[in-house]
């Protein structure tokens, strides 16, 4: 117990050598908190005394009950110490004038390194001096933002960064380290990235896309409009943007058959020298519908059950088979739609019924959400 005590709570020491009297502090939320526990010469939790701070009574006030219970129930003060911290993170989130404050050096270290950084990069501040939004530009010119939020013992603690990277954003951070530095990693990881996304800016200057409706620059798939109902996924690698990317083909099947055939028949013949766009229309053998050739409508047609393009943030992706008929309807719609039928029928996670509009057999397969 005593060694899980000191690794836990390595400001708390016994006072005694019957280890019946502890005095230290506890860290809660980057917060230390005076806390002496005065335990009955049997050791016993039941019979301990507790003197806190003014501060950690403070925290405490409401949760009373709860720490004497807890204090009746701990089998030993390792199990009390760490159940006393549960509750005081608690009691801190839910009062935020007992956050913890940063010393005076905090924001003397904080606006000496902003200086070097440059005032001009910095987008956003709170009003608690902890989260920056600092912009960065690659070198195609790309517009980024880096999300910093700063601890308040900066710069001995690592801070939390994010970005919207298709990859994880790893940070290499010490005690001596800068926001200047940070943000030079940074950049570093934007170019690592600058030919991932000059692949995804052709496709989507070159395409009607789909999906996403609005990307962002960590969205690794695109969904190319082919054709009426007929589609292709593509999800490429961020690392190796021009190798060939995971592609799935959509639509109804006397459509689609022949372009599945045309892919693996032609995959050999993918160059990771040449542009994602140019082996898609030579694999496929096709060219693709683009802004400069058609209108966007000729591929947003609506859904035959809800009469609307997006439901939420799903298109049609359900096209019935028979080649008179090709009718696109949101998965959820049909799943809904064939399982109100007396004669639809179910088979592990599909659902097979009558098309709505020519009667003629179509299949559903259900959603995680929906199963």
């Amino acid at each position: 117990m005593e060694s899980a005590l000191v690794k836990d709570n390595p400001l708390l020491f016994p006072l005694n050598k019957q280890k019946t009297l502890y005095d230290g502090f506890i860290t809660v939320l980057e917060r230390d908190f005076r806390l002496r526990v005065l335990l009955p010469p049997d050791g016993q939790l039941k019979g301990a005394r507790l003197h806190c701070c003014w501060q950690l009574r403070q925290v405490l006030q409401g949760y009373e009950h709860i720490v004497k219970q807890r204090l009746q129930q701990s089998a030993d003060l390792v199990t009390f110490i760490l159940e006393l911290k549960t509750v005081l993170e608690v009691g801190l989130k839910s009062r935020p004038e007992c956050r913890s404050i940063p010393p005076p050096r905090y924001y003397s270290q904080l606006i000496s390194e902003m200086e070097t950084l440059g005032w001009g990069r910095l987008l956003f501040i709170d009003t608690e001096f902890r989260t920056l939004r600092l912009k960065a530009e690659d070198s195609s010119g790309r517009q980024h933002v880096l999300t910093v939020k700063l601890k308040s013992r900066h710069p001995a603690e690592a801070p939390e960064c994010s970005a919207d990277l298709p990859v994880p954003l790893d940070i290499t951070w010490t005690p001596q380290s800068t926001l200047d530095q940070l943000h030079s990693q940074f950049l570093l990881v934007l170019e690592s990235l600058t030919e991932f996304w000059e692949v995804l800016d052709e496709i989507d200057s070159k395409t009607w896309i789909l999906e996403p409706e609005k990307p962002s620059r960590s969205d690794t798939m695109r969904r190319i409009a082919i054709g009426t109902n007929v589609s292709i996924k593509v999800e490429l690698d961020p690392r190796h943007p021009k190798m060939l990317p995971e592609c799935c083909l959509l639509g109804a099947e006397h459509a689609v058959t022949p372009l599945r055939n045309k892919l693996n028949a032609n995959m050999h013949l993918w160059n990771p020298d040449s542009g994602v766009l140019l082996n898609l229309r030579d694999v496929l053998e096709i060219e693709f519908p683009s802004p400069a050739t058609h209108e966007k409508s000729s591929f947003s047609v609506e859904c035959g059950i809800c009469y609307s393009y997006r439901l939420e943030a799903a298109i049609p992706d359900q096209v019935c088979n028979d080649p008179r008929c090709g009718q696109p309807f949101h998965q959820a719609c049909l799943y809904e739609w064939l399982r109100a039928l007396p004669s639809s029928r179910q088979s592990f996670n599909i659902v097979f019924g009558e098309c709505p509009y020519c009667s003629k057999p179509i299949t559903v397969k259900m959603s995680a959400q929906q199963s």
